[in-house]
């Protein structure tokens, strides 16, 4: 896997590159497992914009995901490793013995004609899916359930993946890559290894119609404009906004906590991520 850069034959191809997707091995996904996808342009059911900047871009057909990795016992021979516009990690599709086939997020490594399997009493290797009571400890694992059976969760994003630290009781504790460190209950599943495609974070967009291509609209500073549409806009030349960061409402957008306070979950976490300005926390 690599990064490809073109030459500068224009201005968006000199500040542009691409993943060359050596890992690929099929261009068409299977049809059972796919759905077509409503755009909303960011609008509720009112026809009010909800979310700003928001809107166009090309069509994507929805490949239906198995987060809940539940088919226990049965052995899954990888047919193909593919692209997935939906999300930023590869996916496979599995061929299990008994006929039936899924899509999972594709582990650093899997390729086509890999074995993988999902349960407690399977071996714990790159691809298998296993509750963490089962999985050996400083084992690399991604997509975590947060409550037993519900699904995977936790660790989805391309290159990524968690770490466990330590078992104690019914609690398996875990570092996210974040740095975040938390309790998860033993009887949820993750599976094991790093999610493919680390170097999607080196591709350069290059140019504002990669973005257009993707949904995004333009995003205009609310200091660019007129006091009656953002209420950091307006004043006499280059005005700096007079007052603190803000939203089109006026709800203030740096410093104030995200987090839902009625999710029991937080309560099982031990140290909250760390800040970018402070550097991510090497696992």
């Amino acid at each position: 896997m690599g990064i490809r850069v073109y030459k500068p034959t224009s201005p968006g191809r000199r500040n542009s590159s691409v993943n060359d997707y050596a890992e690929l091995t099929a261009t068409c996904p299977e049809k059972s497992l796919c759905r077509r996808i409503k755009k909303t342009g960011g609008r509720n059911h009112h026809g009010v914009t909800t979310t700003r900047f928001r809107g166009g871009g090309a069509r994507k057909i929805y490949r239906l995901i198995d987060f809940k990795r539940n088919k226990d016992g049965v052995h899954a021979k990888v047919a193909t490793v593919e692209y997935d516009p939906n999300r930023n990690c590869f996916i496979s599709l599995l061929h299990y013995s008994d006929g039936e086939k899924r899509y999972i997020l594709t582990p650093l490594g899997i390729k086509a004609g890999d074995k993988v399997e999902s349960g407690a009493s399977c071996e714990p290797k790159v691809g298998n899916a296993m509750p963490l009571a089962a999985i050996p400890a400083s084992m690399e694992i991604h997509n975590i359930e947060m409550t037993a059976g519900q699904g995977g969760k936790l660790v989805r994003g391309a290159g990524n993946a968690a770490k466990i630290v330590a078992k104690e009781g019914n609690w398996v504790t875990i570092v996210l890559p974040s740095g975040e460190m938390r309790m998860v209950r033993k009887e949820c599943r993750a599976t094991i290894g790093r999610l493919s495609n680390p170097d999607h974070q080196n591709v350069r967009i290059g140019k504002a119609g990669r973005k257009r291509h993707m949904g995004r609209r333009p995003h205009v500073r609310g200091k660019a404009m007129n006091p009656v549409a953002h209420p950091m806009g307006g004043g006499e030349g280059r005005a700096n906004g007079g007052r603190h960061p803000c939203s089109p409402t006026g709800v203030l957008a740096k410093g104030g906590k995200t987090r839902n306070p009625r999710n029991t979950s937080n309560k099982r976490i031990i140290r909250r991520r760390k800040n970018k300005r402070q550097g991510q926390l090497v696992l």
